[in-house]
């Protein structure tokens, strides 16, 4: 459904349109409200757009109807349509994740007088406010300041002169603060001041004027993630000793609902300062509804029909736990998050009675939904909104052309993430190689005299299948074999981020004990669910693909490092047979890891890997060293090339051969059967039909 121009302007002639009847700052008086009169309020947002702004897949070159902001648009005109009272709002990790972001972060910097392609979009869409996420900080401060146009008082960190593009509404963000200013880099919280229609108990319809509070929280571990960039300019506090100290102030300033932008998820274990996804305790913080973001999922289960089933991490929350993810409320707070790259939006639809001089939300006649793209029906998808596209044609075509330039070198096999999680380590060893060969050419030119002394300690290598699946069943990489129509020179730009997605990823190298190597490997294991043999219903091998960044596969050179994992047995104890050059890794065995700085400086929470480990901090982003890798095997005399004997059929790891009674499967994109027959993945037997998210069913047979 799709609001044509004479209803929107017929509705911001009479102000009840949200976002065009708005002012950012609270009207100082406000008409007497009979008592028991009600509002009710469309909250919507959107979360982890990742400069997701068309429906299109640059590393493929090929469209993906299954994402895409000009999609969304679509069904923000229709949510405004049904709900003329309305905020839109947007929860951050805008700024980057595709070959366009990096184009115009780093490629190609954007000059000050222009704006992101991802921000004209949601400047059109006449957003409300939105927070910051993770992920904004990538790109370093001097970027961020840019680009929002933003003077952070930070030393060293200067924004151009004059007034730089930037989105059209305010940002906020409530919990990091400059260490020379001790102040917020951004305003902590922001008041939207707004005119919405009210139905008096008599039944009469008023204007009333009400005040929407919103703040905004990011994790604190991007002080680690983006250790480069912010490391000694910012300090992050906890999100609930940020929500404590500002939400009294916004309800001090005249706030009628407090909305908490975070970007986090739902951990429901004891609270600390430091959690990464401590949205759960926020919704204690005498807010009236929450917006969160960063894991990707869907909150509350869609409510379309043959809707997927609820997250594995969602069904996992323990019963005491106060969370109805199917209705969408923790603590008694509307809670709703809407994916990730644009692919659903965000509706709480608030209804809130006037009582005894203020608003106070009705649990009982309030509704969230996360919708999707086939919420009419579960079949029929929405159409992008053609404007979209004009607004950002310039720039599509720029990226594309960016993707298209040549590398140099070609290969004589598939590279893909499709059966990553049953040993294909296709899409994994070329990157592992890549990283292996930088750290060992760092240590052995250096001239410290402490990494020249572990010129003898072996280095091995870890990645993770980083598109396998976390985002739906289109978001795996694929990496054509040799020349072909779209790629008749052989690998180009684009390949090297398929390859390895995160560009603001640095390499580092870590110096461990095999009893580390070990507890990392046991991490990483965490990824698959614990089988029952007995059991003889079906049993999925991989109930979530949230968390698959942390799915490190490890490599050494030559396949001298081999291990195995027993889905059968609990987290902590899956870790079989590891063995480096045919013998068993001993605890005390000395191993250097090329890693990135995420997982270095303690991302994924791999016990002892928390930065004190490292001991090569590169300059150079991952995806560069693997792009480099890659020019130099072209550079190489008689034409350089990559095979599938020398990059990609490494099985570093399998599974401890089980015999099951019932069915497993593993869920990957449909129509890759013949592919895992010729990576030699033995496991995957048979293909099956497709779940309620469109992955296929593999059937997996543990005992190959």
């Amino acid at each position: 459904m799709k609001m044509n121009k004479a209803m929107y302007a017929a509705l911001a002639a009479i102000g009840l349109v949200g976002c065009g009847s708005s002012s950012t700052t609270p009207e100082a008086a406000k008409p007497a409200i009979p008592e028991g009169t009600t509002v009710t309020l469309a909250l919507m947002e959107t979360t982890d757009l990742h400069t997701n702004v068309l429906s299109y897949n640059y590393y493929a070159l090929a469209e993906d109807t299954s994402l895409g902001l000009e999609r969304t648009s679509t069904l923000i005109q229709a949510a405004r349509a049904e709900n003329p009272n309305n905020v839109l709002l947007d929860d951050g990790d805008v700024i980057q994740g595709t070959l366009l972001a990096d184009l115009q972060a780093l490629t190609t910097p954007l000059p000050c007088a222009s704006t992101l392609a991802v921000h004209k979009a949601m400047n059109a869409l006449k957003y409300d406010g939105g927070g910051m996420g993770n992920h904004e900080f990538n790109y370093g401060l001097p970027f961020l300041s840019q680009i929002t146009n933003t003077d952070f008082a930070i030393p060293g960190v200067s924004k151009p002169a004059g007034k730089c593009g930037a989105p059209e509404f305010p940002l906020v963000l409530s919990n990091v603060t400059g260490v020379a200013s001790q102040k917020p880099i951004l305003p902590p919280y922001a008041l939207l001041a707004r005119d919405f229609a009210a139905v008096a108990p008599d039944g009469s319809k008023l204007n009333v004027k009400m005040n929407i509070g919103i703040m905004s929280f990011v994790p604190p571990q991007i002080l680690e993630w983006d250790q480069k960039n912010l490391a000694g300019k910012v300090a992050v506090g906890g999100v609930v000793e940020a929500a404590k100290q500002y939400v009294p102030e916004l309800r001090g300033k005249g706030a009628d609902v407090v909305v908490a932008l975070s970007h986090g998820g739902l951990d429901t274990s004891a609270y600390s300062p430091k959690m990464e996804n401590g949205s759960y305790h926020l919704s204690t913080t005498g807010i009236d509804a929450l917006m969160i973001g960063h894991s990707h999922l869907i909150f509350p289960k869609g409510k379309e029909t043959g809707a997927a089933a609820l997250d594995a991490s969602f069904a996992a929350i323990p019963a005491s736990a106060k969370v109805d993810a199917v209705n969408g409320f923790v603590n008694g707070v509307p809670t709703v998050m809407a994916q990730s790259w644009g692919r659903r939006l965000g509706i709480i639809k608030l209804t809130l009675a006037y009582t005894a001089g203020k608003w106070v939300v009705q649990p009982a006649k309030t509704t969230v939904e996360s919708r999707g793209f086939k919420y009419t029906d579960g079949s029929t998808l929405v159409k992008a909104d053609p404007a979209i596209a004009t607004l950002v044609a310039n720039e599509h075509a720029a990226t594309i052309a960016y993707a298209k330039q040549p590398l140099g070198v070609s290969t004589d096999f598939e590279m893909s993430a499709y059966f990553a999680l049953a040993g294909d380590v296709s899409a994994i060893q070329l990157v592992n190689q890549a990283q292996l060969d930088y750290v060992k050419k760092f240590i052995a030119s250096s001239s410290d005299a402490t990494l020249a002394s572990y010129k003898n300690i072996p280095v091995i290598s870890c990645s993770a299948p980083f598109k396998a699946g976390r985002n739906g069943p289109t978001d795996f990489t694929d990496v054509a074999p040799g020349a072909s129509a779209a790629a008749p020179v052989g690998l180009q730009v684009r390949n090297p981020g398929d390859l390895y997605l995160y560009g603001n990823n640095n390499l580092q190298a870590v110096k461990i004990k095999g009893v580390d190597l070990k507890a990392w490997l046991e991490t990483a294991a965490k990824q698959f669910g614990q089988i029952d043999p007995a059991k003889t219903t079906e049993q999925d091998l991989v109930p979530s693909y949230g968390t698959i960044y942390n799915y490190d596969v490890f490599y050494a050179e030559n396949n001298a490092l081999t291990y195995q994992i027993d889905v059968t047995k609990p987290v902590g104890s899956r870790i079989a047979n590891l063995t480096y050059l045919g013998k068993p890794v001993g605890d005390a065995d000395d191993f250097i890891v090329a890693t990135n700085d995420y997982r270095a400086g303690g991302g994924g929470a791999v016990p002892g890997i928390d930065g004190s480990k490292t001991i090569i901090k590169s300059p150079d982003a991952n995806q560069t060293v693997v792009s480099n890798y890659l020019t130099a095997l072209g550079a190489k005399a008689g034409g350089g090339k990559v095979t599938l004997a020398g990059n990609g059929s490494a099985q570093s790891w399998s599974f401890v051969k089980t015999t099951t009674a019932g069915p497993v499967i593993l869920r990957s994109q449909p129509g890759h059967l013949a592919l895992a027959k010729s990576s030699g993945i033995k496991a995957i037997t048979a293909e099956g039909g497709l779940d309620a998210s469109g992955f296929a069913k593999y059937t997996v047979d543990l005992s190959k």
